[in-house]
């Protein structure tokens, strides 16, 4: 996938690319390059600025809460639209402007076409099929927001991203066929084959077979004898995460959101089928998808980086590997002194909505896949079925190319709020203008400037957290 999707493609990885950068900017030497790295040092003020007015805010109480200061000044989270739709507001169906600038950011690194696919998703499906499904019973509209519509779109965006994913996976046999048939050479070495200039640096095939043969072991092991999943259905558990991996690693390439929820509805709707009525092996089936969906993304984005710094890729493989061990002794006891048993998740302090949705969905296919709404079910099709148009127009008309939307952006519209989609929007509008008027400007300043914004959020969005967890902030 790294020499697929990085070397040949050239997918963006926004977070990767913000990454080198920063990187780039701490070594910087030279004018251009000093006025890059000036770029980014006032975006990533600018981002930790607006992160910590809207998450922390200025408290009265750290100046002696004087009588003509409220108790807090802070930014809205979002700004809601006014209006309704179907008699509920409009904030309800998503549409608000998230006040912050790391998705704005991210749609200016992305480019214009993803961004304006993502806008179209969304509108389609939140003030669109959202309120059809509304009318048809499919979403309670009790519950009515982001996670109400979610839980129903998300059948279709999934089925739109993981059926493009694949038929762009399939389109590239010729390089797949290559690379699996290069494994060939790890049992008994051919004299006729060509040597690879990029063997040496590259990560081995040998250890893509033993890693993906004792990691895919170790799953199916953990699944049978923790929660007494069949063998076989362990193994299907695991082959199909390999193609889901692909899908959400493609998704993060495009637009730097791994729709990690959608992959595991995916494998939670398969399971729904194979053992209908076990929601533990529904539920550990998927969270193996979730898992692997994740850390491939990630990974891949480190890569991104280091292909952009020049880094060696076995070196970095080989520090990925070892950082597994020092994750595991730091993150596992971080956990359970944080939550200390299961009981703990669901609560105020630990609501885990996404855990929710994802009882919710084992429950619901609890019963088979007929428990779906009928419109789910259509939305399944359909999406699948538009997951495989798009690319096949593409190839048909590629004089048109940049007039057909992406088939990633329309899914990922579907699995996120309205207001991201609306927020990477205007982030590649602003980089189409900057492009089309002051060409060297952008060339210079839109990459540092965006990435500057994206890690400075970032990085405040976890102070804010840790000031937060030890009563600092409140």
């Amino acid at each position: 996938m790294k020499r697929q999707m990085i070397n040949i493609e050239q997918l963006k990885f926004p977070s990767g690319i913000a990454a080198a950068e920063t990187l780039k900017s701490l070594h910087a030497k030279g004018t251009e390059a000093a006025d890059k790295a000036k770029s980014l040092g006032i975006a990533g003020a600018f981002g930790a600025a607006i992160a910590w007015m809207r998450d922390a805010g200025i408290q009265a109480s750290w100046f002696g809460k004087p009588a003509w200061m409220p108790e807090k000044i802070a930014l809205p989270g979002s700004l809601a639209f006014p209006g309704t739709l179907k008699g509920f507001p409009l904030s309800q169906w998503t549409f608000s402007f998230e006040v912050g600038a790391m998705m704005i950011a991210a749609g200016a690194i992305i480019g214009w076409k993803v961004s304006w696919s993502l806008l179209l998703g969304g509108i389609i499906n939140y003030g669109v099929l959202a309120p059809w499904a509304v009318q048809a019973g499919a979403i309670d509209t009790a519950k009515l927001g982001y996670r109400a519509v979610v839980q129903w779109s998300t059948w279709a965006g999934a089925a739109i991203m993981v059926t493009s994913g694949l038929f762009m996976f399939a389109l590239q046999w010729k390089t797949v066929l290559r690379a699996f048939g290069g494994l060939s050479n790890i049992f008994h070495k051919r004299a006729d084959t060509k040597a690879d200039p990029l063997a040496h640096i590259e990560v081995p095939g040998s250890w893509f077979v033993t890693g993906a043969a004792v990691s895919g072991l170790g799953c199916i092991m953990v699944l049978h004898y923790a929660f007494q999943t069949s063998w076989w259905m362990g193994l299907v558990a695991v082959v199909l995460t390999f193609f889901l991996a692909i899908v959400a690693a493609r998704a993060t390439g495009e637009s730097d959101i791994t729709p990690i929820g959608a992959m595991g509805k995916i494998t939670q709707l398969t399971f729904g089928i194979l053992a209908p009525s076990n929601m533990t092996t529904n539920l550990m089936t998927a969270s193996v998808t979730a898992g692997a969906a994740g850390a491939t993304a990630d990974l891949l984005t480190d890569l991104k980086s280091g292909y952009l710094l020049g880094a060696n890729p076995r070196q970095q493989f080989l520090a990925q590997f070892f950082g597994i061990f020092a994750g595991t002794l730091i993150v596992v006891p971080a956990f359970y002194i944080l939550v200390p048993t299961a009981a703990s998740l669901g609560t105020d302090q630990w609501p885990a909505p996404s855990a929710q949705v994802w009882a919710a969905v084992a429950r619901l296919l609890s019963n088979g896949i007929h428990s779906l709404h009928p419109t789910a079910k259509l939305g399944l099709l359909v999406g699948g079925l538009v997951g495989i148009a798009i690319p096949m127009l593409e190839l048909a008309l590629p004089k048109y190319r940049k007039y057909i939307p992406s088939a990633m952006g329309l899914g990922l519209a579907m699995v996120i709020p309205f207001w991201n989609s609306l927020s990477m929007f205007i982030g590649g509008a602003i980089a189409l203008i900057i492009e089309k008027n002051w060409k060297t400007i952008a060339e210079k300043y839109i990459i540092p400037a965006s990435s500057g914004i994206i890690a400075g959020e970032s990085i405040i969005g976890i102070v804010i957290a840790l000031l937060m967890s030890t009563g600092v902030l409140k």
